[in-house]
C-alpha cells in the first residue's frame, strides 16, 4: 500500500504524526507488514580453514560484531541484517563459487569479505557484472580503483613508507626484499623498491616465495651472502612463519633487522618466542596497544564477544569492522540499500570515529584516510614508536577518480 507513491514503513507513520502534532496508533494491517519486511542481506567470504584461517578467524568475528551492534539498536532502516557467511577455506575456486552464489541467486545487498589480493582479484569482476556493492577489508598493495570497490585496510602509501623511511635513517641504505609470490607480493616489493630508491637506498636482491613454502635455509643464504644492512618482508599466511624462526635460529636476529608489512596481523606475538618477534618493526592503522578509549573499548567489546582470550587483535579485525560501519552510515544516510545511492553517500566523505581513529572514505580513490601507527613487538606488546594522522590512500598517483570517471575498473601500480 502507498501513500503519493511512497510506502507505508513505521518511520513514515512516525513522521506523519510528528508533524500532525496528533499520536496515532499504527493500524494493524502496517503492523502485520512491518513486522514481514525482509532482512537487509549481507554476504562474507573469508577463510575460516586454510592457510590464512588464523587472520580469516578474526575477520570473521569480527564482521559479525558489527553486525550484532547494528541489529542491537534496531538494525539499519527498521531492518535487521541477515549474514550470509562461506568459510572459503583459502581455495580461489570456492572465493567464485560463494561469489557468485552471494551475488545472483542469493541477491544480497552488500559483500564484505576477501583476504588475499588474488581472492580480490577472483571475485572483483563477478560483482562488477552483477553490479553488486563490495568491501574489501585488509591491508593490501593498493591502487585498486572500481565504483563497486571499497577498500577499508591500509595501502602502502600509508605504511610501508614509513617503514622504510625509518629503516634508511636508523639502519642504512642498502636492503633485500622477501615476498609471497603473488600479486600482493609482487606490487609490495614494488612499492619497497620505489621507497628505499626515493629515500637513497639500493636493493640487494629480491626472493618471492610461494605460499606453500616452509624452508626457508636457501633464502637466508641468499641474504646472507648478499649482504644487507636490513631485510623488508612482504611474507604472508602462516607457512611463511617459519621463516621469522628460522632467521631466528640462524643468530640473524640481532645481525640485521627486519621491516615487515605484514607481520604481527595474526597471532605471532603469542605463538612466537619473543627473542624471534621483538624489533620487527611494522605500520599498520591499529594496534591493540594503543592507550585511547575508542581502541580498548574495541578491543575489549570484541573480546568479550568472541568469548576467548583473544590477545592479537589487528588492524585485520578493526578494518572488517570499519567497513561493516562505513556501510551501515552511508546507508542511513541514502535511506536505502539501493546500490548506487549507497555508493553515492559513501562518496559524500561518510566518516566514523572508528577504532583506530577518525577514518574517512576518500570519495576519488574508495580507500580510506586514516591514522597509522608505526610500531615493534617488545615482550608480547606492542611499542607504539610514531604516529602519523590522516594519511592518504596515495598509491594510485593520482589517477583514479571515480566520481568523475565511475567507469574505471582497473588496479593501479607504482610507477618508476
Amino acid at each position: 500500500m502507498t501513500t503519493s507513491g511512497k510506502s507505508i514503513t513505521r518511520r513514515n507513520v512516525l513522521r506523519i504524526a510528528g508533524l500532525s502534532g496528533v499520536a496515532l496508533a499504527t493500524p494493524a494491517f502496517i503492523t502485520r507488514s512491518l513486522a514481514a519486511e525482509p532482512p537487509i542481506k549481507m554476504g562474507s567470504l573469508l577463510d575460516a580453514t586454510g592457510p590464512l584461517g588464523l587472520e580469516g578467524r578474526r575477520m570473521i568475528k569480527a564482521t559479525e560484531y558489527a553486525v550484532s551492534q547494528i541489529n542491537a539498536k534496531g538494525g539499519l532502516l527498521g531492518r535487521q541484517i541477515e549474514l550470509k557467511s562461506f568459510d572459503t577455506q583459502s581455495d580461489i575456486k570456492l572465493y567464485t563459487q560463494y561469489a557468485q552464489q552471494l551475488a545472483m541467486r542469493d541477491k544480497v545487498d552488500i559483500i564484505q569479505g576477501g583476504i588475499t589480493s588474488s581472492s580480490r582479484e577472483a571475485i572483483r569482476p563477478i560483482f562488477d557484472r552483477t553490479k553488486t556493492l563490495y568491501f574489501y577489508n585488509t591491508q593490501y598493495e593498493g591502487g585498486v580503483c572500481d565504483h563497486y570497490v571499497f577498500c577499508t585496510g591500509t595501502t602502502p602509501a600509508q605504511t610501508v613508507n614509513h617503514i622504510v623511511d625509518y629503516a634508511t635513517k636508523n639502519w642504512g641504505k642498502k636492503t633485500y626484499i622477501i615476498a609471497a609470490d603473488y600479486n600482493y607480493g609482487h606490487i609490495t616489493a614494488d612499492w619497497m623498491k620505489k621507497f628505499v630508491t626515493a629515500n637513497g637506498g639500493s636493493v640487494a636482491g629480491v626472493d618471492f616465495l610461494p605460499l606453500d613454502v616452509t624452508n626457508f635455509s636457501s633464502t637466508i643464504s641468499r641474504i646472507q651472502q648478499a649482504a644487507p644492512e636490513f631485510v623488508l618482508s612482504a611474507l604472508v599466511g602462516s607457512n611463511h612463519l617459519g621463516f621469522y624462526r628460522q632467521w631466528d635460529a640462524a643468530g640473524m636476529k640481532s645481525k640485521m633487522p627486519i621491516g615487515s608489512s605484514v607481520f604481527g596481523l595474526g597471532d605471532e606475538l603469542e605463538a612466537m618466542d619473543v627473542s624471534t618477534t621483538d624489533g620487527i618493526v611494522t605500520c599498520y592503522g591499529f594496534y591493540q596497544d594503543l592507550q585511547t578509549d575508542a581502541a580498548k573499548g574495541f578491543v575489549s567489546g570484541l573480546q568479550k564477544f568472541i568469548g576467548e582470550d583473544a590477545k592479537d587483535i589487528s588492524e585485520l579485525a578493526v578494518a572488517t569492522y570499519d567497513g561493516v560501519m562505513l556501510w551501515a552510515n552511508a546507508v542511513e544516510k541514502a535511506g536505502t540499500v539501493e546500490t548506487e545511492k549507497v555508493i553515492s553517500a559513501l562518496e559524500s566523505g561518510i566518516t566514523i570515529d572508528a577504532p583506530g581513529g577518525k577514518v574517512t572514505m576518500d570519495p576519488k580513490t574508495h580507500h580510506t584516510i586514516r591514522p597509522t601507527y608505526l610500531a615493534q613487538p617488545k615482550n608480547r606488546h606492542w611499542e607504539i614508536l610514531s604516529t602519523f594522522a590522516d594519511q592518504y590512500p596515495a598509491d594510485a598517483g593520482g589517477r583514479c577518480d571515480l566520481v568523475a570517471h565511475p567507469d574505471m575498473k582497473t588496479q593501479f601500480t607504482p610507477q618508476f
